[in-house]
């Protein structure tokens, strides 16, 4: 039996680049900086390729904006889950 291994990939998202950010699973794993991509179709699919084995769970998260909802319609067509969060309210300007 095959023990599946979770590695979360957080994205920051910009028109020409993607940084890149590995989390290991659980409380104590480690997180670290991968490096920056071009944001490119083929780019982000040469990335899911490096990071995918068959004993690994990719989950994907960036955080919504105007460049990334074409980063995640890919993600879901290479089959791997992509979850976006939203920009926090401070961050904008509005006060809750």
């Amino acid at each position: 039996m095959t023990m599946s291994i979770s590695k979360f990939v957080g994205l920051d998202v910009h028109k020409e680049t993607i940084a890149v950010a590995l989390a290991d699973d659980g409380r104590a794993g480690e997180i670290r900086f991968y490096g920056t991509i071009p944001n490119t179709q083929d780019s982000i699919r040469r990335l899911v390729a490096r990071l995918s084995s068959p004993d690994v769970a990719l989950h994907f998260c960036y955080e919504a904006g105007g460049c990334g909802y074409g980063i995640h319609r890919q993600l879901v067509d290479l089959g791997a889950e992509c979850v976006r969060r939203q920009r926090p309210w401070h961050r904008l300007g509005v006060e809750i």
